[in-house]
């Protein structure tokens, strides 16, 4: 069996980059709720210059749960400030700043974050037409307080002073008691501090650990879901083993699924159990669940496919198609293993990024060719 040459030298070329990316990912340490900030640089966005500091779902502080001895699920839910540092240029330290603001506010309190002179353009920063309405200082962030959420947006800050080249923002706690999606920013509006660096990190807490509100559910699904297969693996095995001697090779295919899922569901158990009690997602057993996630999808797929052709039911090969069908796993596989480590390994926000828009298209082109070829071949079989 034989692939076109051209064709396969792409496939290995993509194998080889993706191992390559497993051997330099197992030496960096990759957190979530601990938001890490590293030199990360300020980006002019509606007259302000703004650092995204992640957005997580974070559920309200539970009371009920403040006597737990554990550290991570006593009921307490908060976003930290530890260490977050503003650097500037030493050319640029020969004047006192205005303030640094550090923000945070719940998604449905964003129309409190700016304002408008005249129905005019929404700014973030006060400008001169506002500051003669008397509504803010010309300079200074625009912000109003929550009529749903008293006491929110959450906003502070530090400045530098003469010749001080780091500003410290001071360690900070914020209990959250409101459900919902949260918004960290760092904005100034100072444009004579061009080249603004923030440095430090932010720790994101929910009630029963540091999964994100998005993913503490499937913490609990992926225990159900290891559970579940279990069971149907102890099932399977049992007949594959009663029935040996009759067992046809598609059923051999149908056995790995299942081994696949098992410990697919297993190590995302694992993984999220781990990440929930540390707040540090462990690179390793992330990249193995999403390698075996990978593989099982490919085969299931591969599968049907090769059911639809009629194999190991009206013909014993597949004839000149083996080397397409491989060819069209092999693409798969790396077209979703790749996706999943974006979305997966690195740091995590209930936002996807746009990275991730590009990813999903070549599997979705993919996964529809799949469906075609296997409803075209199901058509030619049963006729």
């Amino acid at each position: 069996m034989t692939w076109p040459s051209g064709s396969s030298r792409t496939v290995l070329t993509l194998l080889q980059l993706l191992l390559l990316y497993f051997a330099c990912s197992e030496y960096v340490t990759v957190q979530a709720s601990v938001h890490e900030y590293s030199g990360d640089r300020f980006v002019a966005k509606g007259g302000a210059f703004v650092v995204h500091g992640g957005s997580e779902g974070i559920y309200s502080s539970a009371p009920s749960h403040r006597n737990s001895t554990s550290l991570t699920d006593n009921g307490d839910s908060y976003i930290r400030f530890e260490k977050v540092k503003f650097r500037r240029g030493k050319e640029l330290a020969n004047f006192s700043s205005g303030l640094l603001h550090a923000i945070v506010f719940e998604v449905e309190d964003r129309e409190t974050i700016g304002g408008s002179a005249y129905g005019g353009q929404r700014a973030v920063c006060c400008t001169a037409d506002l500051a003669k309405l008397g509504v803010c200082s010309e300079g200074e962030i625009i912000h109003r307080p929550s009529t749903e959420n008293p006491g929110w947006p959450k906003v502070f800050g530090v400045s530098f002073d003469l010749d001080e080249e780091v500003a410290t923002l001071p360690s900070k706690s914020i209990e959250i008691t409101k459900t919902g999606m949260y918004n960290v920013y760092f904005i100034h509006c100072d444009p004579k501090l061009k080249d603004l660096t923030v440095e430090g990190k932010s720790i994101w807490k929910n009630p029963s650990g540091y999964l994100p509100g998005r993913m503490a559910p499937l913490m609990n699904f992926y225990g159900f879901m290891s559970f579940a297969f279990v069971i149907l693996g102890i099932f399977w095995f049992s007949q594959y083993a009663r029935f040996w001697r009759e067992v046809l090779p598609l059923q051999n295919c149908i056995t790995i699924v299942i081994a696949l899922g098992m410990f697919e569901m297993t190590l995302w158990y694992f993984e999220y159990a781990e990440f929930n009690e540390t707040g540090i997602r462990p690179t390793g057993i992330t990249m193995w669940a999403v390698t075996f996630g990978a593989v099982k999808r490919t085969v299931a797929r591969l599968i049907m496919l090769m059911v639809s052709m009629g194999f190991g039911v009206v013909r014993p090969t597949l004839g000149g198609l083996t080397s397409k069908v491989i060819m069209l796993g092999a693409t798969f596989f790396v077209a979703s293993e790749v996706l999943e480590l974006v979305e997966n390994v690195g740091a995590i926000s209930d936002l996807s990024g746009k990275a991730r828009l590009f990813l999903v298209l070549p599997v979705a082109v993919l996964d529809a060719f799949f469906i075609l070829w296997i409803f075209t071949s199901l058509s030619a079989t049963l006729s």
